[in-house]
């Protein structure tokens, strides 16, 4: 059918969460009849812990169905504001909460309400997809920063985010435990972002989706190095920490004048975020504990047994982080063993032969000049222990073949 729409300039500037386009070729293989081994989403097949769902139901059952304030529920806002200031020694009120449908929609209406056309936003490359379709489909000059490997994880390259700095710049993304790599920042990254921040006057998003997925000692936020509470928005999701990705809730933090005009994007946008929702968040937070220990305790055998496996393969290289659930091997060696310098190309051969779905370095950016080693990223939120032992046999049986 032909139609008369043309379509807005910016649109072309708009991406995708390519790790969804490699589910949707796992799909495909497996709707063909062949066994797939999912290790390319960020989803967890772990239930929502029960009393989260019991009181879902009771909200339901209790007429909580209607519209709420535009912000959120007063008692959910409250409760997130406790939370950080025990959790990140924030000093917030409810006043500094707006409620999201996910932790998403924190990046695009953070960039809304303090970005102008042509500003420089820094954001971490590799890094999560939506941060640059954001910044660009909104007018914004995306400004990469990378990872380096250290001693025993990946960080972020300081001296690359302070060379990336201009008079333009005006916004910085940080992911600490950062999707894709895992990276964790060091006490002296931390200050050294901060004070960077500080000295250039930098409006910051912390995506914090990952802050709770830290296996042992606490993680601790950026937010609490000097001059960082009253310049940035932290984005807040209930997804990883209570296996909650498909109830879509979220949070941003952060002033009052700022969380005030995310309020406003809420009303233009989806008025407000599902009712009955947020109560079953408030339980989420204020209930038993134990099933949230229980999530990591499972996340934490899974990674144990990736990292193993992943290093007893010749040629493959892969740390083992104490935070998120993704792992982000070297493999340069067996991809140019086995004739391969394109990722796609080398992603869909292991796909078709071990049935081991992943994703690579391309799907997380451009890579950055000066790159040369390849990598990927096993996402093991979304796969039983015994699938894991078998899908990465098969992919050690064909690397090494």
């Amino acid at each position: 059918m032909t139609h008369v729409f043309t379509f807005a300039d910016r649109v072309a500037n708009l991406g995708v969460e390519t790790a969804f386009v490699v589910a949707g070729q796992a799909a495909a293989h497996a709707a063909a009849g062949n066994r797939v081994y999912p290790f390319h989403l960020g989803d967890l097949n772990l239930a929502t812990p029960e009393h989260i769902t019991e009181a879902a139901c009771r909200a339901i059952k209790d007429g909580k169905t209607g519209y709420t304030a535009n912000v959120g529920i007063v008692e959910l806002r409250e409760a997130l504001a406790k939370e950080f200031n025990r959790t990140r020694n924030t000093s917030y009120s409810g006043v500094n909460v707006a409620v999201q449908p996910g932790g998403k929609p924190v990046i695009s209406k953070f960039l809304l309400t303090v970005m102008n056309p042509g500003d420089e936003v820094l954001y971490p490359n590799p890094g999560f997809p939506i941060y640059e379709s954001q910044i660009e489909f909104h007018g914004g000059v995306a400004v990469p920063y990378g990872t380096v490997p250290g001693e025993s994880n990946f960080t972020f390259d300081i001296s690359q985010l302070e060379r990336a700095i201009t008079s333009k710049t005006k916004i910085l993304i940080v992911n600490d435990l950062h999707n894709p790599t895992s990276a964790e920042c060091s006490a002296e990254d931390r200050r050294r972002i901060a004070e960077l921040a500080v000295e250039h006057n930098l409006m910051v998003l912390l995506d914090e989706a990952y802050f709770d997925i830290h296996y042992d000692g606490q993680a601790t936020s950026i937010i609490n190095e000097p001059g960082m509470e009253e310049r940035s928005v932290v984005l807040y999701t209930f997804s990883k920490r209570f296996a909650m990705t498909g109830w879509r809730l979220g949070a941003a933090l952060g002033p009052e004048d700022i969380i005030a005009i995310i309020g406003k994007l809420n009303v233009n946008d989806e008025s407000c975020t599902n009712h009955f929702v947020q109560w079953a968040a408030l339980d989420a937070l204020s209930g038993d504990q134990q099933p949230v220990l229980d999530i990591l305790d499972t996340l934490k055998q899974r990674r144990d047994l990736c990292v193993d496996m992943l290093n007893d393969i010749d040629g493959v290289s892969c740390f083992r982080p104490n935070v998120t659930f993704y792992l982000w091997p070297d493999v340069t060696e067996v991809m140019a063993n086995k004739g391969f310098s394109d990722y796609q190309d080398f992603i869909e051969d292991v796909l078709h032969q071990t049935g081991v779905s992943m994703c690579a370095r391309s799907h997380f950016g451009t890579p950055l000049p000066g790159e040369s080693r390849k990598y990927l990223r096993l996402a093991y939120s979304g796969i039983e222990l015994a699938a894991i032992e078998e899908g990465l046999a098969k992919f050690k049986t064909y690397l090494e073949s």
